[in-house]
């Protein structure tokens, strides 16, 4: 343990020596800039919080044991070095600009038991971040310093998210395109990791979807089939509208295409849940959200009217 700690501070003051917004000029943050920057370094500080515990909780032996390639744990440690600088330069543009970033949240992974389970869970934390700052790209493109900032960051993150996956067996690039997400959805995907916040972001907390079966295995293969049937659960009485009895409710997954969600009629297996089948061409990570719409949705439109219940995270492959 105190040979991670070490290693994981021996390496910082090289990371952030290396931070590009040093020798540019960031221009004044709109509230668009400013929204975005929030949203990145609360994500940026829940994925430091994770690979933190992965570097710390875990010795070489026991990652070693789980199947890992010598020196796992150590770029595990690295990743979790480059989140600090992430998290630091993202607050440091924020304050330049005079808005206090927010303090960190204390965070909960209780799935995070072993080696393959943390890098599951890495896996699925950090596609979200991935997600976030796609769907954020576009409301930087009026500050182009910014925009390449954040494009910077999102490579790096890319990069973890295959090493990890290559690292359990699982493909490094299981898709075409990654999966931008709206800062809503992807607020709400990291708060079943948040216990609490001394300062909360601003955004909209929706009802609860939960992805009850199938569990995908930890190394991700084989794929999760087309025509496999999905399990999900939800509490009626959150909804924000009234949805009366009977009315057919669907599953919209959004994946790589997020003008184009693949809408599911839900088969209601009781109050509160219900199957879905997983639809041909879906894979990688799909982010699914209860609806009573049929179709016709973009991910902005779920965002803003369309989702009762979600998203929920179902990794495929």
């Amino acid at each position: 343990m105190y040979g991670s700690i070490f290693l994981f501070t021996a390496v910082l003051p090289q990371l952030l020596s290396a931070h590009p917004l040093q020798k540019k000029q960031v221009t004044p943050l709109s509230q668009n800039d400013t929204n975005t920057l929030q949203l990145a370094h609360y994500l940026e500080l829940l994925e430091l919080n994770l690979y933190t515990g992965g570097c710390n909780n875990f010795t070489d032996d026991q990652y070693t044991a789980a199947g890992f390639p010598s020196g796992f744990r150590e770029n595990v440690c690295v990743i979790a070095g480059h989140e600090q600088v992430h998290a630091d330069t993202i607050a440091s543009i924020l304050e330049t600009n005079g808005v206090a970033p927010l303090p960190p949240c204390t965070y909960t992974f209780p799935q995070s038991v072993d080696p393959k389970s943390f890098v599951s869970l890495a896996n699925m934390i950090t596609t979200v971040g991935i997600g976030a700052y796609l769907g954020g790209s576009e409301l930087l493109v009026d500050n182009p310093t910014l925009e390449e900032a954040s494009a910077s960051i999102l490579t790096v993150e890319a990069r973890h998210d295959a090493y990890l996956r290559a690292g359990i067996g699982a493909s490094p690039f299981p898709t075409n395109f990654d999966t931008g997400l709206s800062a809503v959805w992807a607020f709400n995907l990291a708060q079943m990791f948040v216990v609490s916040c001394p300062q909360q972001l601003p955004l909209t907390t929706l009802p609860k979807l939960n992805l009850v079966s199938p569990t995908p295995p930890q190394n991700l293969q084989p794929p999760t089939p087309a025509g496999t049937v999905v399990t999900f659960s939800w509490d009626p009485s959150t909804f924000f509208v009234p949805v009366a009895p009977g009315t057919q409710l669907y599953i919209a997954m959004v994946n790589q295409n997020v003008s184009a969600p693949i809408f599911q009629p839900v088969t209601s297996t009781g109050t509160g849940t219900g199957t879905v089948e997983v639809p041909a061409g879906v894979n990688g990570t799909a982010f699914a959200a209860l609806t009573t719409f049929s179709g016709g949705l973009d991910l902005n439109q779920l965002t803003q009217f369309g989702t009762l219940a979600g998203p929920a995270e179902v990794v495929l492959s």
